[in-house]
């Protein structure tokens, strides 16, 4: 199981949100590139690093901190939040990122979406958060009437190779991520699509259980930051 050490940007720092309420962030450091050294010197091999304030905006104005990372460390790093043009795309493909993690497009311009995975390919990955079993979009702040299976098909259809999914409700709340969610998904789609859980991972027993679920990858944000997870144990035990 491939193992995410998670970093969101928000204003130039490493912050966490609640839920993802922008209201409700705690700052964690305000450099970037120290907190991805540290993951790197546990033995992480990735980085899934989100863009906040472009997922609202779809600006980029922590591209720079993402590029120090990129040149300064050997995490492949993904990347997304706010990542709605070919011109974004090709520009972190340019600075050597591993992929990009469209969102909101994926939902509001799929044509744009089945176009990039064509074109780019398993440089692109999608990112599925949902609230209850519907699709939320820009940075979280609009529920759709989408659902995940609705567009899981769909991007199958498409050839997505990648898909990230995270239960909003469960993110940064550190009571465990969502088991039944990560089952199903697997169970009908696991055969065609890596399947990576967010949201939530608080504890080994959550990673033992997905490990034994068969997801592809685990990302993990504030249990690393506030001691519940040591992430060189993490990556000992479960890392490929």
């Amino acid at each position: 199981m491939k193992i995410f050490p998670a970093i969101d940007l928000r204003g130039g720092n490493v912050v966490r949100l609640l839920q993802g309420d922008y209201s409700k962030e705690t700052v964690y450091s305000e450099e970037p590139l120290a907190v991805a050294r540290e993951f790197e010197d546990a033995g992480a091999e990735y980085l899934h690093v989100v863009d906040l304030d472009g997922a609202i905006d779809g600006s980029q104005p922590n591209f720079a901190a993402v590029a120090d990372i990129i040149d300064s460390t050997s995490l492949k790093v993904e990347i997304g939040g706010g990542i709605r043009s070919e011109a974004i795309v090709k520009e972190y493909a340019t600075i050597g990122a591993l992929r990009v993690i469209l969102g909101t497009m994926a939902v509001k311009d799929p044509e744009f979406t089945a176009r990039m995975i064509r074109k780019h390919g398993d440089n692109v990955a999608v990112g599925i958060d949902i609230v209850g079993a519907k699709v939320a979009v820009s940075g979280w702040t609009e529920v759709t009437d989408v659902t995940v299976d609705d567009l899981l098909k769909e991007l199958m259809t498409d050839g997505i190779d990648t898909v990230i999914c995270t239960d909003i409700a469960r993110d940064g709340a550190m009571k465990g991520t969502n088991l039944q969610l990560y089952r199903k998904l697997v169970q009908d789609y696991g055969d065609y699509v890596d399947i990576i859980a967010s949201g939530g991972i608080s504890s080994m027993e959550d990673l033992h259980a997905l490990a034994d679920i068969g997801v592809t990858g685990a990302i993990i944000g504030r249990a690393l930051y506030n001691g519940a997870l040591d992430l060189r144990e993490v990556i000992e035990t479960f890392a490929e």
